[in-house]
């Protein structure tokens, strides 16, 4: 499928910004741990995505021909101090501006350091969408809040980590996607609430060396219904697939074969 256009990207990256800065502000415990990512507390949650977008944002600022190191970010870490809302609120408005100000000058194709292999900004537009949307709902989690996303960008979402599994399992011999090999199955994901000009089924064969994917109807070994945005969580494994708004028909044994080496995300 095509990618969301650029300004799309640019548009949902600082509206996430903004709902991740409402957590922060809720009075939600900054030192609770995060239930699905439990090496983590809510501020270290929110620290890592910061670092993450300024890191972005410095790599495609100054069109970097390899990985940028993280200790030339300059705000990295964030705020000086633990648990002072306010001062986190205020580092991720203004990594936020940065990074979209930033994307919106490159465009798509300004040419840049990528780790997919793809070298333009339009890779890291598109990925920091869905890093703090996912990551997004990690806080929401922690924070005892509830977690939304529109359909067009829950559905790219899904779209690009069935990518970069693809792309992990042709250049990294090491990945775990690597044991993905399935002769024979597949899987197919059916959101039962989106309109159809989203088509948001997907069906994934794992009878290659690299999986074949296609939006779509069509029948599997095991399928995961129910509303678009529980099939994107429990697809990123913030969701257990027993949750009551899922349903899962066929080989459940696949799907949490997928889940289990499928660990982008």
């Amino acid at each position: 499928m095509t990618p969301l256009p650029h300004d799309r990207y640019c548009d949902e990256i600082s509206h996430q910004v903004g709902l991740l800065r409402a957590v922060v502000t809720s009075g939600a415990d900054l030192s609770v741990t995060v239930p699905t990512c439990p090496d983590w507390s809510l501020e270290e949650l929110v620290r890592h995505i910061g670092g993450a977008l300024r890191w972005v944002e410095l790599t495609v600022r100054t069109r970097a021909e390899d990985e940028v190191p993280e200790e030339r970010v300059p705000g990295f870490e964030g705020p000086e101090g633990e648990g002072d809302a306010a001062a986190l609120d205020a580092w991720l408005a203004e990594t936020g501006e940065m990074l979209v100000g930033t994307l919106r000058e490159a465009g798509p194709d300004a040419k840049v350091w990528g780790w997919a292999g793809i070298l333009n900004a339009g890779f890291w537009a598109r990925r920091m969408t869905h890093e703090i949307t996912v990551h997004r709902a990690d806080a929401t989690l922690a924070a005892g809040l509830p977690y939304e996303v529109a359909p067009d960008v829950a559905a790219d979402a899904i779209d690009e980590w069935l990518e970069i599994v693809e792309w992990a399992q042709r250049t990294l011999p090491d990945d775990p996607a690597r044991e993905l090999r399935r002769p024979g199955s597949s899987i197919h994901l059916h959101a039962t609430d989106s309109a159809p000009d989203v088509n948001a089924e997907w069906s994934v064969d794992l009878s290659g060396e690299v999986l074949a994917w296609r939006r779509g109807h069509e029948k599997a070994t095991v399928a995961l219904r129910g509303p678009l945005t529980a099939v994107l969580l429990a697809f990123y494994r913030r969701l257990p697939l027993d949750s009551p708004e899922l349903e899962v028909l066929g080989e459940r044994e696949l799907l949490e074969f997928w889940l289990e080496r499928a660990t982008f995300g």
